[in-house]
């Protein structure tokens, strides 16, 4: 029987001669997926700036709410936010939806229709001393000079918010339900607040 016999190639590297001269490398722009470099590096990539909101916002609080139905259950979130521009405008809303974002949305939309503007004094701070209460919470605020703001839970984002200074406050009832107290807070400052067309012109002259 023959055997078969198989022959072996082998591939030798290529050697270039003796005094041969390497073309140079191209240094022209780069036509691949890279893009156009420029100092050995990438070029700087261009970010839009975000708009800067209207309003300064402050999530009060946030609820998951369960719905029992024939299905099953279904689950949304209720948020209560406060919104001012540090100016003597403020306001407080609620929203409701299946979504955190959408309810925020909501309750933004809410706080703007319900919007107030203050009267303050020179020093930034309210007139004289206001109580108010809304539902089962009461609260309690009082001017003083060069304390700065004193006051806790919501009423401090509340006064922050609206650009008040050199307040005391103090929640008056065993209530600790944040939108009530925003609420309230909203109640007190409203004997402070400009007429709504004297908002509106105001708004306008901007």
């Amino acid at each position: 029987m023959e055997k078969n016999t198989t022959t072996q190639t082998k591939t030798e590297a290529y050697v270039a001669p003796a005094g041969a001269v390497r073309a140079p490398r191209s240094t022209g722009p780069r036509t691949g997926g890279g893009g156009f470099r420029s100092g050995g590096g990438r070029a700087p990539r261009s970010f839009a700036e975000r708009p800067k909101p209207e309003f300064d916002q402050k999530i009060l609080s946030i609820r998951r709410v369960t719905r029992v139905v024939s299905g099953g259950r279904r689950f949304s979130f209720a948020v209560s936010i406060a919104i001012g521009d540090k100016k003597g405008a403020i306001g407080v809303g609620t929203g409701k939806s299946t979504d955190t974002s959408l309810a925020i949305n909501k309750a933004v939309k809410t706080a703007k229709k319900n919007m107030i503007r203050i009267k303050l004094t020179k020093e930034g701070s309210i007139p004289h001393e206001v109580k108010a209460k809304y539902g089962s919470s009461q609260i309690w605020l009082m001017p003083n000079k060069g304390r700065g703001i004193v006051a806790g839970s919501a009423i401090r984002d509340m006064l922050v918010l609206g650009g008040i200074h050199n307040v005391t406050s103090k929640v008056l009832s065993g209530s600790k339900n944040k939108l009530n107290i925003g609420r309230a807070t909203i109640n007190a400052l409203s004997s402070f607040a400009l007429p709504k067309k004297a908002v509106i012109v105001k708004e306008e002259e901007k």
